[in-house]
This record gives structure tokens, C-alpha cells and sequence, in this order.
């Protein structure tokens, strides 16, 4: 069992609030998002909510929805998403967001755009200059009229998120989808104001920001997350050094974001050589902005690595979490799979009680528990 002295200190790093602007969490742990197939029709349903609210009642401080279509037609390549647009589904998540207070929680909706991950030929997918992750020829290059509809569409996303309560908005700037595959070099060979170097490839990115902060309050707050890698390519990296993170960062921080999502496998490892600070602790460190950290917390092994999605992932302690809390690495420390397999894991991590907690079977994605 967790000693005493190991509960105090639990209590200390993890059960304090955190505000960002007119957002307050009561403790540090985030729910991460995790796409579920469960809505269809692209309408989130009371099961949608009741599966959310859950884990606000178990103390999770942060609900991070899973990824949300934005008004795009291209924006969708899985089936059963939920969208973030049109009545029925904006219903549906404003029925989610009323729950997820009723239990005591907070919440904001990933508004996401699928880029290359779109298999359907009509309409194409679309991206920076119609290239997949592979290098292999895919989908579109995108003009300049659809990028200021698609940057316009994630403005609307938000400003409805706002409309319905929701406490803030997430871009997903991650895992080689359509904002991410502007950062990267492998997908982006642009020759205009949108390709080259490491600030220009995130002019997509922080136009969106740009276009979002014009259309909600001061107030709101506007989470992005990013990572390295993308899907089936985990050697991936958007910047090869902190220097070139930096380029990355500083105009989209100068543009309205006010805090980070910084997306790993494994929340231990180091980003950069010299140095033992993960990414979000480097994100932290180049912009003084609030982080998310993410990664097997809770679990001993990453979710999907070169043979695929891992089945099972056994339960692992969280001492090294706690220890790079203590020295400001990050802020917020976003749960995953671990939440899936125990919709009570915030609550006992809390009281100190994680040696309760089931390890994690691929089964459970099976239904919403």
C-alpha cells in the first residue's frame, strides 16, 4: 500500500488548482482525448455524457474531449465521430457539457481536422502540399481558399464550444493530422508564405489561433496540442532541437495560445539531448505557458509502437510523474488508457490508492464504461 508520507505528497503536487484564464481546475489531472467511434451519426449521446461525467465525479479536473469534426467535409476519415457542428450534434454536446459540470467538473472539446488520415477519394484529403506521412503522393494540395475556409470553420468550432458552455477549446496540432503536417517538414513543401522554415510552416497553425482568439472572450482559453511523431512514423519530429521548437512556439504563444498539449508515447523519456525535461517541460520552458503532459501515465508500456496497438498494459506507479511535477516541469498531467480501465483512477491516485486500480485490456474500448 502507499505510505502516508507518499499520500501527503500526492495530495501536494496533484490536488491543487490550476487556473487558465477564465478556466480553474480543482487538481492536476486531465482526462486525455481518445477517439471512441461511439457517436453515431456524428451525434454524441446521453451514453457520450454519462461516460464523461463519470470520470468528473471521480475527481478527473480536466475533461479533454476526443477529437470532433469541425463544419469540413474533409475534416472526417473514421466513422462514428462525433461532429462539432450542426444542431443535433451541438445538442449532444451541450447535453455533455451540462453533465460534466452537474459532477463537478470542467471540460473543453478537441476540434480536429484529419488531413492525411482521410482515405476517401471524394472529397480528397487535404493537406499542405499533397503529400502523406509515407512521402508517398496523397489527397490534395490545399489552396488558399481552403485554408482560410478551414481556418474559419475551427474559429466557428470554437465559438460554439463557447455558446455552449464549454470551458475552453483544444486545436488538435498533433499525430501528422492536418494542422500538424503544416509543422512537419516531411508532409509541408510549400514554396509560399506557408512552407520553409520552422515559422513559416506555422503560419496554418497560427492563423487558426489568430482566428479563434477574434472569435471567442478574452477569457476563453485556447489549449493546442502538438508532438513529435505521427501516426506510424515515430522517429518523426517537427523540430530536431529545442532552438527549432522555439521558431515553432513563439509566434503561435504571440497569437493567443494559452497553454500546451504536449503529446509523448512515454512521458519519461527526454526530448532533447543535454537534457532529461520531457517535451512538455520544454514547451514550459521556451514559453512560460501552461503544459500538459501525456504519455503511459498510470501504465508501463506505450499504447502503439511498430507491431501496433499494445493489448494490454499492466499498471505502474507514478513516482517519476510526481517528481518532475515537484520541479515545475509541467503543469497538468493528462491520463489516457488508464481512465479507460478505471473511471475512478483520478480518484483513487489521489487517496493514494493506485495499487487498486486494474491494468489496462484493449477490451474495454469495446463499450463506454
Amino acid at each position: 500500500m502507499t505510505s502516508a508520507v507518499d499520500t501527503t505528497r500526492i495530495r501536494r503536487l496533484l490536488d491543487r488548482p490550476l487556473t487558465v484564464g477564465d478556466l480553474t481546475v480543482s487538481n492536476r489531472i486531465a482526462m486525455a482525448p481518445m477517439t471512441r467511434n461511439m457517436s453515431p451519426g456524428g451525434v454524441p449521446g446521453p451514453d457520450v455524457a454519462e461516460y464523461y461525467a463519470r470520470r468528473a465525479a471521480n475527481n478527473v479536473g480536466l475533461i479533454i474531449t476526443e477529437g470532433t469534426y469541425i463544419n469540413r467535409e474533409a475534416a472526417s476519415a473514421y466513422d462514428n465521430v462525433p461532429l462539432f457542428y450542426g444542431e443535433q450534434a451541438l445538442a449532444g454536446w451541450a447535453h455533455v457539457a451540462e453533465q460534466v459540470h452537474l459532477a463537478g467538473g470542467r471540460i473543453i472539446p478537441q476540434l480536429w481536422h484529419t488531413g492525411v488520415a482521410r482515405t476517401a477519394t471524394e472529397p480528397p484529403a487535404e493537406s499542405p502540399s499533397g503529400v502523406g506521412l509515407s512521402g508517398d503522393p496523397t489527397g490534395k494540395a490545399m489552396t488558399q481558399r481552403d485554408i482560410d475556409d478551414t481556418v474559419a470553420a475551427f474559429a466557428d468550432a470554437a465559438a460554439a464550444a463557447e455558446r455552449l458552455g464549454f470551458d475552453g477549446a483544444e486545436l488538435h496540432g498533433a499525430h501528422g493530422y492536418l494542422i500538424d503536417s503544416f509543422l512537419w517538414s516531411g508532409t509541408n513543401q510549400r514554396t509560399d508564405r506557408y512552407g520553409g522554415d520552422h515559422a513559416s510552416r506555422a503560419r496554418f497553425a497560427v492563423e487558426i489561433v489568430e482566428a479563434v482568439r477574434a472569435a471567442v472572450s478574452p477569457g476563453f482559453p485556447l489549449f493546442l496540442r502538438l508532438s513529435q511523431w505521427k501516426s506510424g512514423n515515430y522517429q518523426a519530429k517537427i523540430a530536431e532541437t529545442a532552438g527549432e521548437l522555439e521558431q515553432i512556439l513563439t509566434p503561435l504563444v504571440d497569437a493567443g495560445v494559452d497553454a500546451f498539449h504536449a503529446s509523448t508515447r512515454r512521458y519519461w523519456l527526454p526530448e532533447f539531448d543535454g537534457s532529461d525535461l520531457n517535451l512538455a517541460g520544454w514547451v514550459k520552458k521556451l514559453t512560460g505557458k501552461t503544459t500538459v503532459t501525456v504519455g503511459s501515465v498510470g501504465l508501463d508500456q506505450e499504447f502503439v509502437g511498430a507491431g501496433g496497438w499494445q493489448k494490454q498494459a499492466a499498471v505502474a506507479g507514478i513516482d517519476q510523474l510526481l517528481d518532475r511535477l515537484e520541479r515545475d516541469e509541467f503543469d497538468l498531467v493528462a491520463v489516457g488508457r488508464a481512465l479507460l480501465a478505471n473511471p475512478d483512477w483520478a480518484n483513487k491516485a489521489l487517496h493514494g490508492n493506485l495499487d487498486e486500480t486494474i491494468a489496462f485490456d484493449r477490451s474495454v474500448l469495446k463499450s463506454l464504461n
